[in-house]
């Protein structure tokens, strides 16, 4: 019995009344569409408790002798974390777009989109998993473009189709090195075969290159992220299933082949400092940005580099965990960004500001690191030794627990907020290797652990170090230097993207890349 198989199919069969009920008002199909969406959710719940009680194994379904979906411990997690984002956007969305001209149209693009998802996050061969990607990208565009008249949608659109076209090409051509020099085309023989092979070929090194490339056009990594910033002109639910699924599927991607890619340390390398930068550049502009929306989607930026990052040092086990971590709250966030905004007016009020000096952010990044010591060790005891790409990406996150320990120790501080970040910085310690502990008892050997760290590791370990350190004391002591011209003058700049979208927007023919359907 292959329960998760059934999942994808049931949502394609709910899918197809919507051709002949694809206008305003498509009478009961909008709950037909939820109900599907419902019960292709417990179908996947029902195969990952199967697995995770032993009443079932990491399996593979076969069609015609060829490998089609796998059943483990990632597919199964990444299942269920599709069907239920996909259950709740659909939810969501039969109220949102009630009374819209093209509603059937929608759910239906809607469900087909959820169902080449679970086919991407399930699949055990080479062909399914391109197909699959190609699958999401001609549905995501139909469903950018819902509102055809409007012209920043066409843009989007248009830039989306490139990035994530590229994106397939290079996957493409990475699959089929990978057939031609493995023999194969089940992906779990190629990743057995280099797991225990002595030396890494030629075409494995290339075809690691390629997934990277394509992992981080999937991310909306720098330099060509501009398409997620703009989805928002398709209607919510198309924006919260994007940011909170879609996006990930870069990630999916580095971790099914994780054998592969952690045997090129060019491609670790890679990752490491795409993710890195891209993570810094998109939390920096986030900061900048007024609109709810548009700061929520540089925060999916900012993320998904900070999962390329957690790739690139080995952690695939925290890497998975990202991912369902971020795709929770971003949903959420999308979808309730309008209630948020209405929140935040009612309960707006002036006051003073803290602004640390220099001796209360030393205090503080001394204080946080400290309890960073304290809780690794007590981890350390409980649960072994912790790798050092571990440790790093622990100290990498205590960064920002000592911006919120300066809060509390500024001058001007009340007793309230210091309290609230000596809380927030404890929790946010144990909560870190908590999580890690736990990722990697449930993961366990389903992806490979952490690469030995030599001197590259080394070095990009101090590089992450270096730099999010850097930004993380610069970000506690902005309000001493905010009014400085330099400072406005980067803000300006940041608010922009540094233009990079601007120039990838006059490649494309500006407004001007598509005419109305």
């Amino acid at each position: 019995m292959f329960l998760a198989a059934a999942a994808p199919l049931l949502l394609i069969a709910a899918a197809v009344p919507a051709l002949f009920f694809s206008g305003r008002r498509p009478g009961a199909y909008p709950r037909i569409a939820e109900a599907a969406a419902l019960a292709a959710l417990a179908l996947v719940i029902a195969e990952a408790a199967l697995l995770a009680t032993g009443h079932a194994e990491s399996r593979t379904l076969f069609l015609a002798g060829a490998p089609l979906l796998r059943v483990d411990v990632v597919a199964a997690t990444m299942a269920c974390l599709v069907g239920f984002v996909g259950w709740v956007v659909v939810r969501y969305a039969r109220t949102y777009l009630d009374g819209e001209a093209r509603e059937g149209a929608f759910h239906g693009l809607l469900l087909s989109v959820i169902a080449a998802v679970l086919f991407l996050v399930q699949a055990a061969s080479l062909p399914v998993l391109v197909a699959a990607f190609l699958g999401v990208g001609i549905g995501l565009r139909r469903l950018l473009l819902f509102y055809p008249q409007r012209a920043e949608a066409r843009r989007a659109a248009a830039k989306f189709s490139l990035v994530w076209g590229a994106g397939d090409a290079a996957i493409a051509l990475a699959a089929l090195i990978l057939w031609i020099a493995f023999g194969t085309a089940d992906i779990a023989v190629i990743s057995a075969t280099i797991a225990s092979a002595p030396a890494t070929p030629v075409a494995a090194h290339v075809a690691a290159g390629l997934l990277v490339i394509a992992a981080a056009l999937k991310t909306a990594a720098f330099p060509l992220h501009g398409w997620l910033t703009e989805v928002m002109e398709a209607p919510t639910p198309v924006s919260a299933l994007l940011h909170a699924g879609v996006i990930n599927s870069g990630g999916v991607l580095l971790i099914l082949f994780a054998d592969l890619v952690q045997a090129s340390p060019g491609a670790m390398a890679a990752l490491v400092m795409i993710g890195g930068f891209t993570a810094l550049f998109g939390a920096l502009v986030m900061l900048t940005q007024s609109a709810v929306k548009t700061a929520l989607a540089w925060s999916t930026v900012s993320q998904m580099g900070f999962m390329l990052l957690q790739c690139g040092l080995g952690l695939w086990a925290l890497a998975l965990l990202h991912i369902v971590a971020h795709s929770l709250y971003k949903a959420h966030a999308f979808l309730g960004s309008g209630t948020a905004v209405k929140a935040v007016k009612a309960g707006r009020k002036p006051g003073p500001v803290a602004a640390p000096g220099m001796a209360a952010v030393a205090k503080a990044f001394v204080l946080a690191l400290a309890l960073y010591a304290v809780v690794a060790t007590l981890f350390t005891v409980l649960g072994g030794a912790k790798s050092p790409q571990a440790l790093a990406l622990g100290a990498i996150l205590i960064f920002g627990v000592a911006y919120l320990v300066a809060q509390g120790l500024a001058d001007a501080a009340p007793m309230a907020l210091t309290r609230r970040t000596a809380t927030a910085s404890v929790l946010a310690a144990f909560g870190y290797f908590g999580f890690q502990l736990a990722a990697t008892l449930i993961v366990g050997d389903a992806v490979p652990a952490a690469p030995e760290a030599g001197p590259l590791e080394w070095a990009l370990i101090v590089l992450a170090l270096a730099s999010f350190g850097g930004v993380a004391v610069a970000q506690a002591l902005f309000p001493h230097w905010a009014h400085h011209p330099s400072a406005a003058g980067l803000r300006v700049h940041l608010a922009n993207g540094l233009y990079l979208n601007a120039a990838f927007d006059r490649l494309i023919g500006g407004f001007r890349v598509a005419k109305p359907n």
